[in-house]
């Protein structure tokens, strides 16, 4: 009876054992990848809930943290290793790779995954403002996003390409989110926000629902003087219609957002997630409808950003290289 006793201890005593190596392998073996996002109100932070998904299913074992973030902090938490992937600008991370302004240094641990969409900076007024054109923000209160957000970088590009800056304004308020900017304008405390996002943007339709707003557009000439600052600044229009009381077509500046990775990532895991996102082009387009024609040959394209070797291998198994 003792012996049987000891025997059935032994057996439950090594099931225990195995139960706890099990789990130590499976702690060893798991995958953690941070994801930096976007600030709350955006694009990007559902579409990188989306990814999420995708990412999981496509290592398995992994686990991805989503992280708020915006275009120009993205890319420097990828270069300095506190994160794995994030989305970016393709004006701001080119302008990483070269080492030019904002960025003090080259980027050389941010590489190319997927170009997605693009981009629309909006400068959106009050329609009782009396601002019509960029220059009429001369002593305004404006609402732009926190440093290392593109779209405040790109506020201090459209101010200065006409003749203008944050000194020549009423007040600059720093938004953490564009909710938050949304806020200061429906209740009189702002004239005007920006910020570079899809259209129809969320945040703007949320502030048309309280009060009339209207979208600046830009000129030939101030494109011109954007495009001196940065080449990748191009002209793309807001079709009439796409707010309210817009009955017009608007040319605003345009940029696109695309997917970057550390290059220290293992090939295949890329290699895994890039195939994951060009064979779910739908599950992104249901967040982001500005999706739903992308290609593979779309996200392959060379936008100055060097490609992953894992992205590479998977665009040209897929003919898109």
């Amino acid at each position: 009876m003792l012996h049987r006793s000891l025997r059935r201890a032994g057996t439950v005593t090594a099931a225990v054992l195995a139960l706890a190596t099990g789990l130590a392998a499976g702690s060893a073996s798991a995958q953690n990848y941070k994801m930096m996002t976007g600030p709350q109100g955006g694009t990007w932070v559902p579409l990188g809930g989306a990814l999420k998904a995708l990412f999981e299913k496509a290592i398995p074992g992994s686990s991805v943290l989503t992280m708020p973030g915006a275009g120009i902090a993205n890319v420097k938490g990828v270069q300095d290793g506190k994160a794995d992937f994030g989305f970016g600008n393709s004006i701001s991370t080119v302008d990483a790779v070269n080492g030019e302004a904002p960025f003090t240094e080259k980027a050389t641990n941010v590489c190319q995954i997927a170009n997605l969409y693009p981009q629309y900076f909006q400068v959106v007024v009050l329609a009782d403002s009396g601002i019509n054109k960029v220059e009429d923000l001369k002593g305004k209160s404006i609402a732009v996003q926190t440093r290392g957000n593109t779209a405040e970088a790109i506020s201090q590009h459209i101010l200065k390409a006409h003749g203008l800056s944050y000194d020549a304004m009423g007040k600059v308020n720093f938004m953490a989110s564009y909710n938050d900017a949304v806020a200061l304008l429906k209740d009189g405390h702002a004239q005007a926000f920006t910020l570079g996002t899809t259209i129809p943007a969320a945040a703007v339709m949320d502030l048309a629902s309280a009060r009339d707003m209207k979208l600046l557009p830009v000129t030939d000439a101030g494109l011109a003087a954007m495009k001196k600052i940065n080449a990748g600044y191009n002209k793309v229009i807001v079709p009439g219609g796409t707010y309210p009381k817009q009955d017009k077509d608007l040319p605003v500046i345009g940029y696109s957002t695309h997917f970057i990775a550390s290059c220290k990532l293992p090939e295949d895991k890329v290699y895994a997630v890039t195939k994951a996102m060009a064979t779910h082009i739908a599950d992104m387009a249901a967040v982001n409808k500005a999706m739903a024609k992308l290609t593979a040959k779309d996200m392959a394209e060379d936008i100055g950003v060097p490609l992953h070797p894992g992205a590479a291998k998977y665009y040209k198994e897929a003919g898109a290289l």
